[in-house]
């Protein structure tokens, strides 16, 4: 037989194996895109895919064919994200605020392909994923500049939903106003209070007065709409070419560094075997008894795991009394942290741990 007529026949039969084999993985990735609508999860995992490459790469004896493999498995993931894309288009997002708000923007980095459902406030959006209308809220929980978000943290801490990722968004404040404004008109700025308290300094030194918005987009909306070149609004930049507005000056927060953490806040945890570079939170509240607190935070020392942070916060319902959240570097669902959780209900009240995750994500 020639040569090449015996080349053609194995190449007919390894496509027609790769073919049922490619019908096999594509219905293992319509699993893995409903496993992350329910969860609250991005189409792209960077660390899986590496891990995965890495992995499947080594069973490739032949050096000289090795590298041509990995570019194989590399569009074999691009297409399994092309196609996660079209079956998470209808996944729906809770957001608080408006088109250009920084949780619009945070939520459309985070999950390319989804429907964007804005709500007037927090509460309304966190529960918007407890009744089932939304499949995932994202959420601000802490800004390097202004501190924490109290009125998400209650909720976390309260309420039933999980945390699927954190997210750092990196904040620029930009003053913008109706096209020809020039800076010496303008007279009043509005924003949301965490944006005036991250550009207090700029406001200070022009002598504007000031005055508090739900969010950012909503304060540049109102601007757009009030057209009066005594009226500013301090936003992104998005949400200028949004309303159609007019940057009179970039980056007026105080800090050249200024980002803002989101998280997805979904109905179910998110379980992964693989728990390279994970990060848990945990929040509870101690008994009412010397050192309760200090014997939980030593427990969790002696499983290795390192804390991050602990923050404290009054419980509304109980005067002078306070719940704490912890990040700590590791992965709580582990049958260790399983262990931890166990060894700390004796000292806390209420415990809740909300979930592991990769981290840090940052938004580009």
């Amino acid at each position: 037989m020639d040569k090449l007529i015996k080349a053609r026949e194995i190449i007919n039969g390894v496509d027609k194996e790769i073919a049922s084999l490619f019908e096999k993985r594509m219905d293992a990735v319509r699993m893995v895109s409903e496993y992350k609508i329910e969860h609250g999860l991005p189409i792209f995992d960077a660390a899986r895919e590496d891990a995965v490459i890495e992995r499947n790469a080594a069973y490739i004896e032949n050096e000289e064919i090795r590298s041509y493999y990995v570019d194989f498995l590399k569009n074999a993931m691009k297409v399994s994200r092309q196609f996660q894309a079209k079956l998470m288009n209808g996944m729906r997002v809770a957001f608080s605020g408006v088109e250009g708000a920084f949780a619009f923007i945070a939520a459309g980095k985070i999950f390319e392909k989804c429907v964007r459902i804005p709500f007037p406030d927090f509460k309304t959006a966190y529960d918007s994923v407890v009744n089932g209308d939304c499949d995932c809220a994202v959420l601000p929980i802490e800004n390097s500049t202004a501190g924490e978000v109290g009125q998400v943290m209650d909720m976390m801490f309260s309420g039933p939903l999980c945390v699927s990722g954190i997210y750092d968004l990196s904040v620029t404040h930009n003053l913008m106003a109706i096209p020809g404004t020039h800076l010496s008109d303008i007279e009043e700025v509005i924003s949301h209070p965490q944006a005036l308290s991250q550009c207090a300094t700029y406001i200070h030194d022009h002598g504007f007065r000031q005055t508090q918005f739900e969010n950012t987009a909503r304060a540049a909306k109102y601007v757009a709409e009030q057209k009066s070149p005594r009226l500013a609004a301090i936003a992104s930049v998005e949400t200028a070419e949004l309303y159609g507005l007019e940057i009179i000056e970039k980056g007026i927060n105080e800090r050249n560094v200024n980002t803002t953490r989101f998280a997805v806040l979904t109905r179910a945890a998110v379980s992964e075997q693989d728990a390279a570079g994970k990060h848990s939170i945990l929040m509870f509240s101690v008994r009412n008894e010397a050192g309760a607190l200090a014997k939980a935070i030593n427990i969790i020392g002696q499983f290795g795991y390192n804390m991050r942070c602990l923050r404290s916060r009054p419980m509304k319902e109980l005067i002078w009394q306070y719940y704490f959240y912890m990040e700590v570097e590791g992965d709580l669902t582990s049958e260790k942290g399983e262990t931890l959780l166990k060894m700390l209900e004796p000292y806390c009240d209420k415990l809740r741990m909300l979930g592991s995750f990769r981290y840090p994500a940052v938004l580009a």
